[in-house]
């Protein structure tokens, strides 16, 4: 049935434009994994399986369609029903349900038209508290209906209208939500650190807020590609995000990224972000993370695996749920590039003990990436086929990622001979740089000292027995002075 759906003219054009398509059955069951989730993250998360999974695309978009009735996206539930008409015109879901249609479009206009009189309304009548839950009403409004920028416009109104810390989080949650199903990760960074630097909010309510907080800016760190950053986020997410509770309305650890997600994207970014000394520091030995880790226990291995350096079983393993992270709304985009970096890492690190190794070996300790299971980019005849050991080596080394030489007639990869005296002159060039650095700051403290450029700090008032002696002094000296007026006392 796979091959019937890839050959479809849906997946047909989607190939030919380069998209990413997923060919192997992933390891997870599509009812109990998208179970995790609610609201549009589970219809997104439908929507992307259906478009490019070619074993789950039928079921996903069945499940799709039925979500999307559930609710009122009325130019989603047609996409989707035209898209499942291009893979298979003969299925009864592929025609759209007209009378649905035509029913939910009205009813969402009569609904838009009444908040929008309501609001009106309260705007005449200058209630603070009324125009406040109007904006909100019609924010959620515009939510359900897919219009993300009118619902974002409408909570960002909001704003003027907040009489209290907890109004203000509110609306602050609701404005993170929205940016993230809208995909515009920047702002919802921004709005993140607004809420974090909040002086207003009560402790225990920071409490409940800083692991969906550091969550969702992990969350978007990841996917603007910064891995770094969303590592250190993800690694310091508590564990009480695990049993939070929905604030301003929404349940995020559903309705955006689960505690399983949390140890996919940390774990992951971890390894393409982090070296040996790090992962097993950070990842491995943190009590914290541990608890997410134990979620995957197939992450947890990969990093031990990698810290141990066994970098084919790590990277096997990584292989293995390929199609999985693939499959991943927010790691869609960016799992090619991850594996890629820690293939290179792993690469990098075991050629590190050695002066030379056969190309043939390092062919079985890095087989290239399985090609049914990774994303293919059909565009290129070139991309669509594994590129050999010596080709990946050489660009490795062209790139400056690998300090080595390809010896192709006796295939052999060769570490660049270490030269004690180049060592040593370079040695003595930074130690000659350091020490002029060192004079050069000495030199202007001379300087300014010199010129009486300084300035001086007040001198500090003592205390204890040093205040004693030193008004002793001062008494003496007053009291010399006065017998000086009797011309009793010594000459001074």
């Amino acid at each position: 049935m796979a091959n019937n759906v890839e050959q479809s003219p849906y997946f047909r054009k989607q190939i030919a434009s380069g998209t990413i398509i997923t060919r192997d059955p992933p390891k997870f069951d599509l009812d109990a994994y998208i179970s995790n989730y609610i609201g549009r993250t589970r219809l997104d998360r439908l929507t992307l399986i259906g478009q490019t999974s070619t074993y789950l695309s039928l079921d996903a978009l069945h499940a799709a369609i039925a979500q999307s009735k559930q609710g009122a996206e009325v130019q989603t539930y047609l996409n989707l029903t035209e898209c499942l008409h291009d893979i298979n015109p003969s299925d009864a879901l592929a025609v759209p349900d007209v009378t649905w249609v035509e029913e939910t479009t009205r009813r969402v206009k009569n609904e838009t038209d009444r908040l929008e009189a309501e609001l009106k309304a309260y705007k005449n009548n200058l209630i603070k508290e009324s125009i406040r839950m109007g904006n909100e009403e019609l924010g959620a409004h515009y939510l359900s209906v897919g219009d993300f920028t009118s619902s974002y416009k409408s909570y960002y109104r909001m704003r003027d209208y907040c009489t209290t810390p907890k109004h203000i989080t509110e609306m602050s949650l609701k404005l993170i939500y929205v940016a993230l199903m809208q995909r515009n990760f920047m702002t919802a960074q921004s709005q993140i650190l607004k809420l974090q630097t909040q002086a207003t909010a009560r402790a225990e309510d920071k409490t409940k807020l800083e692991p969906i907080l550091t969550a969702c800016m992990g969350l978007a760190q990841l996917s603007t590609g910064s891995y770094a950053d969303a590592a250190s986020s993800f690694l310091s997410v508590s564990p009480n995000f695990i049993t939070s509770e929905p604030l301003g309305g929404i349940d995020f650890t559903h309705a955006v990224l689960t505690p399983n997600d949390i140890a996919v994207y940390g774990g992951l970014t971890a390894l393409a972000s982090m070296n040996r000394a790090e992962l097993q520091s950070r990842v491995l030995d943190n009590s914290t993370f541990r608890t997410f880790l134990e979620l995957e226990p197939h992450i947890r291995r990969a990093i031990s695996l990698f810290c141990s350096s066994k970098y084919s079983a790590c990277l096997a393993t990584l292989e293995a749920y390929r199609a999985d992270y693939t499959l991943d709304i927010h790691l869609h985009a960016h799992i090619a590039d991850i594996y890629n970096q820690v293939r290179v890492k792993s690469i990098q690190q075991f050629f590190i003990p050695f002066s030379r190794v056969t190309l043939d070996e390092m062919a079985r300790a890095f087989p290239p990436p399985s090609q049914s299971t990774s994303t293919e980019n059909s565009n290129s005849n070139e991309n669509s086929k594994p590129h050999s050991i010596d080709d990946e080596l050489s660009c490795l080394i062209s790139a400056d990622k690998l300090p080595a030489r390809l010896d192709l007639v006796d295939r052999l990869l060769i570490a660049p001979a270490a030269s004690p005296r180049l060592a040593a002159h370079a040695d003595a060039v930074e130690m000659a740089r350091r020490y002029e650095h060192t004079l050069l700051l000495r030199l202007g403290r001379l300087n300014t000292l010199n010129s009486g450029l300084d300035v001086k700090a007040p001198k500090e008032k003592q205390g204890g027995f040093g205040e004693f002696v030193g008004d002793l002094e001062q008494m003496g000296k007053e009291g010399l002075k006065g017998l000086g007026r009797f011309g009793i006392g010594g000459r001074g």
